[in-house]
């Protein structure tokens, strides 16, 4: 069976409900690099990639035309569409890879985080920004999402930390309200 697209119907009204907003701590927790390439998974309308500059490059990824379409409106975004378990991005690539509010989205989760980790380049950085499903909040929104037939997914952020574990990874985890912060770092060869 195929999966109704929630996105794609909600595409051209996105931001109306969903406030476009500068995201000053995940500004912080990226650390852009002035000339480096950014990869924003999952990112729909660009509500976020459009404050990720100053960065050279700004690329939007998602599996929504739709959303995509809204993307384009935006100055200097680079939208693909793409599925985030199959980047069509060559290996260590990226300075930054942020994902809001997505992740629980995806339909592999494993594969998502094998995907972003292969696309991130040494000495670079990965943070992902979800709901914190140890929030009572969150649950009540895991069901809603669940009633309204989507495929979503919630894990806390320790399981999304774990997906990362490599022995050139570092991950910590940031927590605020019903909000957490998976930064990932590929630690540069010595």
């Amino acid at each position: 069976m195929k999966n109704f697209d929630h996105f794609g119907l909600l595409a051209p009204f996105y931001e109306r409900f969903i406030k476009p907003s500068l995201p000053e701590r995940l500004l912080g927790l990226l650390n852009l690099p002035a000339n480096g390439i950014v990869l924003d998974a999952g990112g729909g309308t660009g509500r976020i990639a459009q404050y990720l500059h100053p960065a050279a490059q700004v690329w939007v990824a998602d599996q929504s035309f739709k959303m995509l379409h809204e993307a384009r409106k935006k100055n200097g975004l680079r939208p693909v569409c793409a599925l985030t378990e199959t980047a069509p991005f060559a290996a260590n690539c990226f300075d930054r890879i942020v994902m809001v509010d997505a992740f629980h989205h995806v339909a592999d989760q494993p594969a998502t985080a094998a995907e972003l980790w292969r696309v991130l380049k040494p000495g670079g950085r990965i943070v992902i920004e979800e709901p914190d499903l140890r929030s009572f909040g969150v649950k009540w929104i895991a069901l809603g999402e669940k009633l309204l037939l989507m495929r979503s997914h919630f894990l806390a952020p320790l399981q999304i930390a774990d997906l990362f574990r490599a022995p050139d990874a570092r991950v910590q985890i940031e927590s605020d309200g019903a909000t957490a912060w998976i930064i990932v770092e590929k630690i540069l060869p010595h």
